[in-house]
């Protein structure tokens, strides 16, 4: 099953997509007036699809899609996870998950543009596997971890590296509005099976410029829920962005970031594509 988040004439709503269409669950009555994120977070995704089952089928063509949870409690994004990226980044290997969070305005939806802003001349790309939790917890054990995982997204992270660095907290540099995009939709994990080693890769204007596979995460998704629930409560509907493989923007030369006018595309294998232009901020 995919989850979708998204605008239909003229207004926010959710959906479970079939093909090219899209089934309209948010005007079921069991769902009307809440989000995708609410109904998880209240724990009645069940029974929402199930009333929704004669619901409204429209075009895809029809939505705008919106980040599939937009009104996540939490993102939370870990950095430095792929072995290549660590290494061209300078960076020692870390012996904890590098956790940093993320903002609901930071992001926008598969399609949406990602917006260059005027402050930086260092937008970089970011392709991530993220993770959305179905189940919540707190100091969920790793061989349990699974169990909590509604399914999975793409994640472009988009960065700001000058504002990254401005000190050694990252987040000023991963939070300007409309800078990352998340989705096109969250496909269960009873659909995906298990992970293994999908390929992840990221294209800028149809170039690959990331490429690697799953299996080569130092902290894989079981390990990443159990680490943050240690030190946070997990909520149903809160997102973990997994980090992203070498190859970014930054670690190239000559470095490559993003302008307007450009397509950036993340696909993980079995997951879909996601992908946004860029515009210059206005």
């Amino acid at each position: 099953m995919k989850l979708a988040s998204f605008e239909y004439d003229g207004r926010p709503c959710w959906g479970v997509l079939e093909g090219d269409g899209v089934r309209l669950v948010c005007s079921a009555s069991a769902a009307r007036d809440r989000t995708l994120g609410q109904v998880l977070r209240e724990g009645d995704l069940e029974r929402v699809l199930d009333d929704a089952r004669g619901a409204s089928v429209v075009a895809v063509g029809e939505i705008l899609f919106l980040p599939p949870v937009t009104d996540a409690e939490k993102i939370i994004c870990i950095g430095l996870n792929y072995a290549d990226h660590v290494r061209e980044m300078n960076r020692p290997m870390p012996e904890k998950p590098v956790v940093f969070t993320r903002f609901n305005d930071s992001l926008v939806g598969g399609g949406a543009p990602l917006v260059a802003p005027r402050a930086s001349d260092q937008f970089d790309y970011e392709g991530e596997l993220a993770v959305v939790i179905g189940k919540g917890g707190r100091n969920i054990a790793p061989e349990d971890a699974m169990q909590h995982v509604l399914g999975y997204t793409m994640m472009n992270d988009g960065s700001m590296r000058d504002y990254q660095r401005h000190t050694h907290q990252f987040g000023p540099g991963k939070n300007f509005p409309r800078s990352g995009s998340l989705g096109p939709a969250i496909v269960t994990a009873d659909e995906t099976g298990p992970l293994g080693n999908r390929r992840i890769s990221t294209r800028v204007n149809g170039e690959t410029v990331q490429q690697s596979s799953l299996d080569q995460l130092v902290f894989d998704v079981a390990a990443l829920i159990a680490y943050c629930s240690e030190w946070t409560q997990l909520n149903a509907g809160d997102v973990i962005a997994t980090g992203t493989p070498g190859g970014v923007g930054d670690g190239r030369e000559p470095k490559l970031f993003l302008k307007h006018g450009d397509v950036v595309e993340v696909e993980v294998d079995g997951l879909g594509v996601l992908s946004n232009p860029v515009v210059g901020e206005r």
